[in-house]
């Protein structure tokens, strides 16, 4: 048997002899409007349509119920959410790590794949990583490395969180625009 869970949408949706409230707007099988019925002409019109009353909207005035067969809708249900879930846009964070000593065309292969990410929507986070004693190298010597690097960047793209320190050396995330 399947424990009770209070956030699943199928098990908040009362039917048939557990609505509790006195008036329903009521929804017919087929999309028409009933109006605004008593429980128990509601209940009624569903037993003649051999249909449950589900309780569709709960927390208007008075609540929205629906004559329909209850397995059907609960179908319907899931199958829109799976259908909203596959569309809804996946982003990631992809990285990129460089360090000071990275050669011109390995810098423009990095930024070459750092532009096709922006392009297909995702955020690239750049590492500019340092060893030693690099971590205490001049600031701005190393905000004009990253920079160096980001002007390689063929995509328009907004830098969501500035050059700024980091554990490893010098992380700037970007965005598109």
């Amino acid at each position: 048997m399947a424990k009770f869970n209070p956030r699943k949408k199928e098990e908040r949706l009362r039917v048939n002899e557990a609505i509790r409230a006195r008036e329903l707007r009521v929804l017919g099988a087929e999309g028409e409007n009933f109006g605004v019925l008593g429980r128990e002409e509601a209940l009624s019109k569903a037993e003649e349509a051999s249909l449950d009353l589900i309780e569709i909207s709960p927390g208007t005035l008075p609540p929205v119920a629906k004559i329909a067969d209850y397995g059907k809708f609960l179908y319907e249900q899931k199958k829109k959410a799976k259908e909203a879930k596959s569309k809804a846009k996946k982003t990631e964070t992809k990285n990129v790590q460089v360090k000071i000593g990275t050669g011109e065309h390995d810098l423009e292969l990095k930024a070459k794949k750092a532009s096709e990410w922006l392009r297909e929507g995702h955020r690239v986070k750049f590492d500019l990583y340092l060893r030693g004693r690099a971590k205490y190298m001049d600031k701005k010597f190393l905000e004009e490395r990253m920079s160096r690097m980001l002007k390689l960047i063929t995509e328009e793209y907004r830098v969501a969180v500035g050059p700024k320190n980091s554990p490893k050396g010098m992380t700037a995330i970007l965005e598109k625009k």
